[in-house]
């Protein structure tokens, strides 16, 4: 397929979530609604290793979770836009359904088969007084029981130990027998992995899937994961604050902040011409192994509460551009205008949102 009519699998649009609202779904003791993202936008190609990254508080989480609504309730709605999903996106098939809109029925028999998630803390994901071969034998019934369709227990067997064999397990039968707790973190996280490879979904959605492991173990996993998901043509939307993770493994970028997204690209062009002045400041702040540290940088401030966000460029007060800028730029950093689009060129999907930039 040309890259021409190459078609995202995800599609989010304007997703904008609120935080508030009763069980009527209605603002809670009548305070308005405190919306935390706003205007989410982003597309995933089939076998694309896609990052959303940014500083704790800035909605990556809540955009992942609003992806597939399962978003803390009553309290939390999509207030607005759409996620479409193209089951057939790799086959060319543009048809589409609004994950946002769906019924919630039909929605649950995409989660896990067709979009799996992995999150931060494999304890937490796995049962702690059941077998791993028996946590994943449960995943072909789960999945029999949306396709209608029987599996025998020894078929599936030899399709969990061929998944661990490639997730760089050794001793597959004692992994096979093991209680989460007598393996360990890097082990139970290469589990969770399987786990969500099994099914042969479309998109797996890994949320900060490392935070909890060592450096040396956060590379094996990555490794493992980037390696099955472009084996199974699954494309992944990785959630991090760790940019020196997004340049060794992502193929295009998202940097997210205060809610909104202010810059995305190629992951190269990001992180060799970074355009905004926050992507900037997370480039600078990454210790450089065989540099001095006292080169490294820090952004002054920290991402504001949503309740503080400003209608304008949400970045100014701690941007080096505006602060040290002319008052006209500095007016227009803090007006109530969201900031212009600007792109690097014409060649490429490299684009950002600031008015520093605009000429």
């Amino acid at each position: 397929m040309s890259e021409s009519v190459r078609l995202p699998v995800l599609s989010v649009k304007s997703l904008s979530v609120a935080f508030g609202f009763d069980k009527n779904g209605t603002p809670r003791d009548g305070i308005p609604p405190l919306q935390v993202t706003d205007k989410v936008s982003f597309d995933i190609y089939p076998g694309e290793f896609f990052a959303l990254v940014g500083e704790s508080g800035c909605g990556k989480s809540v955009t992942a979770m609003g992806i597939l609504r399962l978003l803390p309730q009553p309290s939390a709605r999509i207030v607005d836009g759409s996620v479409l999903y193209r089951s057939g996106a790799a086959e060319g098939n543009d048809a589409s359904l609004d994950l946002a809109k769906i019924p919630l029925a039909d929605l649950q028999k995409i989660r896990g088969s067709e979009i799996a998630c992995i999150f931060q803390e494999p304890m937490q994901a796995l049962n702690p007084v059941v077998t791993i071969k028996k946590q994943l034998l449960e995943v072909f019934r789960f999945c029999a029981k949306k396709s209608s369709s029987a599996t025998d227990e020894k078929s599936c067997l030899a399709a969990i130990r061929e998944m661990l064999a490639l997730a760089g397990f050794k001793d597959i039968d004692r992994v096979l027998d093991a209680y989460p707790h007598e393996l360990s973190g890097g082990m139970l996280q290469r589990v969770c992995i399987v786990m969500a490879l099994l099914p042969k979904p479309k998109i797996i959605i890994a949320d900060e899937p490392t935070t909890a492991l060592d450096v040396t173990v956060q590379a094996q996993v990555l490794a493992v994961l980037k390696d099955m998901a472009s084996r199974t043509g699954t494309a992944v939307l990785l959630i991090t604050h760790n940019m020196g993770i997004v340049s060794q493994y992502a193929d295009r970028v998202a940097v997210m902040y205060a809610g909104r997204i202010v810059e995305t690209g190629p992951v190269r062009n990001v992180i060799d011409s970074p355009m905004h002045p926050y992507t900037q400041g997370l480039l600078a702040a990454i210790p450089e192994s065989h540099g001095d540290m006292r080169t490294m940088k820090s952004i002054p401030g920290s991402v504001p509460h949503p309740r503080d966000f400003a209608l304008g460029c949400r970045f100014a007060d701690r941007c080096e551009k505006c602060v040290n800028g002319n008052a006209e730029l500095q007016a227009m950093c803090r007006s109530a205008q969201v900031p212009p689009r600007v792109f690097a060129d014409n060649s490429t999907q490299h684009e950002t949102n600031c008015f520093a930039l605009v000429e």
